[in-house]
């Protein structure tokens, strides 16, 4: 462990233990409630009162404490007490360390800008402390949320990536630590830690939730989204942020038929877990989409490179060879994208989008593999994000459901038209509880 490390956690373990000297007490009779599998999930914590919440948050600082050693989630543990009031009050919940705190931690996954310290709060965070929440960190990210991986594991498997861009955020919900955390996907760096660590991840349609305060890769891609254990939690999260969640509904799904290329394990799963679902009445169409996926894909990486070079060629100016070397070439080989190039990824994102309006029509949620498979062995590489980019490139909302497998988590991406958010956590419920009823999947 390094000396940072080591700093880090012995600061992190002072603050909680500071901020717990102010809490209630556990008492023996209501420890094993608060550190119960149900306090864990966000729809317990709003339905417990506000002394269950503050037993809890003191348990969620324990957590950390006992786990963080091993599974590096956090940049900095500070957690605040709440400055608002309504449903969310006395919950906690952890930010990606892209999103401008104040007082506290924003240093983008990169030791240039190790220590920095936020000068205000990002309109996400200003959003939940208004209603109540407590936020306890900042979570760490790839080196300016792109592919430079940091220290963060898996809690499924601690010799496995938790994926990224968004690696703390999602490994913090997986690990127990928070009921919720804020994340932010480009290209896959949601809905592929999501799969990976086998939690719930949401990524709303484009520019749903405000940007302002984050750091900019990509702006017509960059798009903040959250992680909850279950598709449960996760509505209920969005209903209390103020969000409509809309109502049950009776419609066809589509499944992308022939399946994108992937993994044997994950194409094995997915077969199963379509068949599972239409075993339990759900009405499941072919849609033929594996070839427009593809080009979806490199739309999306033509789009963040000439986009995400420009954001950052100042930074390359002021780092030099000290800047993140994925960053530096990202900055060099998209300031060489014309911007005829350019241009024509945009229309054909426009033409895509146009098409799968009309998809959506006949079948208003689509089925696809949230990954290419299981987390990746080791910690240099978080993962691909072909199965992801595609849906980021549209704008359109997608989210993780956990398919019901042995072993490394595998996921299921729901995803729905632009705008349709509610329909689609709506499904991704279903969905979830068809899954949960039936049998375990043991792939090849």
């Amino acid at each position: 462990m390094t000396p940072a490390r080591r700093t880090f956690l012995k600061s992190s373990a002072a603050l909680a233990a500071a901020w717990i000297a102010g809490v209630p007490r556990l008492t023996a009779g209501s420890a094993g409630a608060v550190e119960s599998p149900g306090m864990q999930t966000f729809t317990e914590w709003l339905r417990a009162d506000r002394e269950a919440r503050k037993r809890g948050l003191e348990a969620c600082l324990k957590r950390i404490q006992d786990l963080e050693p091993s599974i590096h989630a956090w940049v900095q543990v500070q957690p605040e007490q709440p400055t608002g009031d309504g449903p969310l009050a006395g919950i906690p919940f952890g930010v990606k360390d892209i999103v401008e705190t104040k007082g506290m931690a924003t240093e983008y996954g990169s030791p240039l800008y190790k220590g920095r310290l936020g000068t205000e709060d990002g309109a996400i965070i200003r959003d939940l402390r208004g209603r109540g929440a407590v936020l306890v960190g900042k979570t760490v990210t790839t080196a300016f949320a792109y592919r430079t991986p940091g220290p963060t594991r898996n809690p499924r498997s601690l010799e496995h990536t938790p994926g990224g861009s968004s690696s703390g955020s999602a490994a913090a919900v997986a690990a127990g630590m928070v009921p919720f955390t804020i994340g932010e996907q480009t290209r896959g760096s949601m809905i592929r830690p999501a799969s990976y660590c086998g939690v719930t991840g949401f990524k709303p349609t484009h520019d749903l939730l405000p940007m302002e305060g984050v750091l900019i890769l990509s702006k017509s891609l960059d798009t903040l989204g959250l992680f909850t254990h279950r598709p449960a939690d996760m509505i209920a999260l969005w209903g209390a942020m103020g969000r409509p969640t809309g109502s049950p509904e009776q419609f066809s799904f589509g499944v992308a038929e022939p399946i994108p290329a992937c993994d044997p394990d994950m194409a094995d799963a997915f077969r199963q877990t379509v068949a599972l679902l239409r075993k339990s009445g759900l009405d499941i169409k072919p849609v033929d989409i594996a070839e427009t996926l593809h080009k979806l894909d490199q739309a999306n990486d033509v789009e963040m490179f000439y986009e995400g070079a420009r954001a950052n060629q100042a930074r390359l100016r002021e780092f030099g060879d000290r800047l993140d070397r994925p960053l530096a070439n990202l900055v060099r080989e998209g300031l060489e994208i014309s911007d005829q190039k350019y241009q024509d990824a945009k229309k054909f994102l426009a033409d895509s989008r146009a098409k799968f309006r009309e998809m959506f029509k006949s079948t208003p949620v689509m089925l696809t593999p949230a990954a290419p498979g299981a987390a990746p062995l080791g910690l240099s590489t978080t993962g691909d994000p072909r199965m992801n980019a595609p849906w980021t490139a549209l704008g359109n909302p997608a989210i993780n459901v956990p398919m019901p497998v042995t072993g490394l988590p595998l996921g299921l991406q729901l995803t729905a038209d632009i705008d349709q958010d509610a329909r689609l956590l709506q499904a991704a419920l279903r969905v979830h509880e068809r899954l949960a009823a039936g049998p375990k999947i043991t792939t090849i």
